[in-house]
């Protein structure tokens, strides 16, 4: 099957002042990701990981440069459609779930899809399917504090896929759990990649996990290259 490009950084440049002087993150950095594909992102802290999944996320700006989504120009748009675009293209998952405590498991997954325009009783029924999928289903009624660490992360992988995005993005989506929680969780997240043919980066430090994913990259003087 041919590769189907959904996410590219073309050519991006990010720097930051530093005491008068500037700190270059990214330079000319550039990336190709295809739909169904699972992407590592290893690099030692420091390096620009996480300003490049908010690049590549539409959360931050490049100096130069430009963040395609299946073809659409999206790094100079205006903030109400860069919103509009994360909203509907971009998942995000982190370290900490980031789920909102007096809702619960249901109800968080289905809130972005209510936001998005979706009625209840549908938003409802997608939120249940995949609360199913993530092995979470029985806890659908929980609040976050009721459930476990990898109970927790399952719902915010959940609720980051509620609105069908093209581009999953992951910040050591597993950083915050034993390493056999880890695995579950990391199998759910994969599964759930291959089933609906998103396009997953995880950035990750652990190597045993990156070495199941498809490809993986780092970061090296500024420019994204791929290791082997």
């Amino acid at each position: 099957m041919s590769k189907q490009p959904v996410l590219k950084l073309v050519n991006i440049k990010r720097s930051y002042r530093n005491s008068g002087k500037a700190l270059v993150i990214l330079d000319r950095a550039n990336f190709t990701l295809n739909r169904g594909e699972t992407v590592a992102l290893v690099a030692p802290s420091g390096t620009g990981k996480s300003t490049l999944l908010h690049i590549a996320g539409l959360l931050e700006r490049p100096n130069s440069g430009d963040v395609e989504l299946q073809g659409r120009s999206c790094a100079q748009l205006n903030d109400d459609r860069r919103t509009a675009v994360r909203r509907s293209d971009i998942g995000f998952v982190y370290q900490f779930h980031h789920l909102l405590p007096e809702f619960t498991a249901l109800e968080n997954v289905m809130l972005p899809q209510m936001i998005a325009g979706l009625g209840r009783d549908e938003a409802r029924v997608r939120a249940k399917k995949l609360l199913d999928y993530m092995r979470v289903g029985h806890r659908a009624k929980h609040r976050p504090s009721e459930l476990s660490g990898g109970e927790q992360q399952r719902v915010a992988i959940a609720r980051a896929v509620a609105n069908a995005p093209l581009v999953l993005l992951a910040d050591e989506p597993t950083g915050n759990l034993d390493p056999a929680t880890s695995g579950y969780v990391f199998e759910a997240l994969t599964a759930l990649v291959r089933q609906s043919g998103l396009a997953a980066l995880i950035a990750t430090h652990n190597y045993a996990l990156a070495k199941q994913m498809d490809r993986r990259i780092t970061l090296k003087n500024g420019k994204i290259v791929e290791l082997a």
